[in-house]
């Protein structure tokens, strides 16, 4: 269970953004990578807008020209270590992430697929410590979902605006921009169990998968979940959340929701002797 919750104050002016971001490694029109921003009010949250952006050098901007903010993202931060110690990569998490941003996708893929096909049936993908109790996929995965190229592609651009890593990196109590691994599907399982809410599938789009949404956006607000945080929205939010079949912007807002409550909690919540190499998932 996560820390207890404590006090937070009433936010100053130029208090940094809360965003949640559902991030993807090949964003499009059809498929943009959704910020959703909000502003903490004591246990309250409010969902003050969401954002699109449809390719990879257009977030990267916004997250630069952004001054201040805290972000729950929707991607993995590390790889497993059992995976980085057996291809003889660096095992300090910079220089781990310089090395595998520096190479191209086939030669990552070629190199994880050796290292699965060397496993036994049932065994094949290496975890992070955080895989278990977040419920998430490996994040050497690079096929339904590829996390693997969300990293590739998404912690650069983290690293280019300057944003400083907890899980990662010693304190740096300066840091203006924080940026926390996030995965919304750890918060919707509390809500929903293993009930299906989003599909970027039309023809399984289907009145079950909207109730669902409907169920989690309710719980949000009426914050029936341990993170002890209410999300606060206007009724067309609502509606909006509820009617995205591809569950994008709800995925964004429950990540804002989990940097939210790491906002409120000791060291950003994360476990004593977190692995800096691999890293964690909020709340996990």
């Amino acid at each position: 269970m996560p820390p207890a919750s404590r006090p937070t104050p009433e936010p100053r002016a130029d208090a940094p953004r809360l965003g949640g971001v559902d991030f993807a490694s090949a964003p499009s029109r059809r498929k943009p990578i959704v910020v959703a921003l909000g502003q903490p009010r004591g246990a309250l949250v409010q969902l003050q807008g969401l954002q699109r952006f449809e390719t990879l050098q257009a977030f990267g901007l916004w997250l630069q020209a952004t001054p201040a903010w805290t972000g729950g993202f929707d991607l993995p931060f590390g790889l497993p270590r059992e995976l980085v110690q057996a291809l003889g990569w660096p095992t300090d998490w910079p220089a781990c992430i310089d090395h595998y941003v520096q190479m191209t996708r086939p030669s990552i893929r070629d190199r994880f697929a050796a290292f699965c096909d060397a496993r036994p049936a049932g065994s094949k993908f290496a975890h992070r410590a955080c895989d278990g109790p977040a419920g998430s996929s490996p994040s050497m995965k690079w096929v339904n979902p590829p996390v693997a190229w969300m990293l590739h592609a998404g912690v650069p651009l983290l690293r280019a605006a300057g944003a400083h890593f907890p899980a990662h990196e010693p304190a740096r109590p300066a840091a203006t921009r924080v940026a926390l691994e996030a995965y919304p599907g750890l918060l919707a399982r509390e809500v929903i169990g293993r009930r299906s809410y989003k599909s970027d599938d039309a023809a399984k789009q289907t009145p079950d998968r909207l109730i669902a949404r409907k169920d989690i956006t309710e719980a949000l607000e009426q914050g029936r979940t341990r993170l002890g945080l209410r999300l606060k929205l206007s009724a067309a939010q609502h509606d909006s959340l509820v009617a995205d079949a591809s569950g994008d912007a709800l995925d964004a807002v429950l990540c804002l929701l989990q940097a939210a409550w790491a906002a409120r909690q000791p060291g950003w919540g994360l476990p004593a002797g977190v692995d800096a190499l691999e890293g964690w998932i909020l709340s996990a």
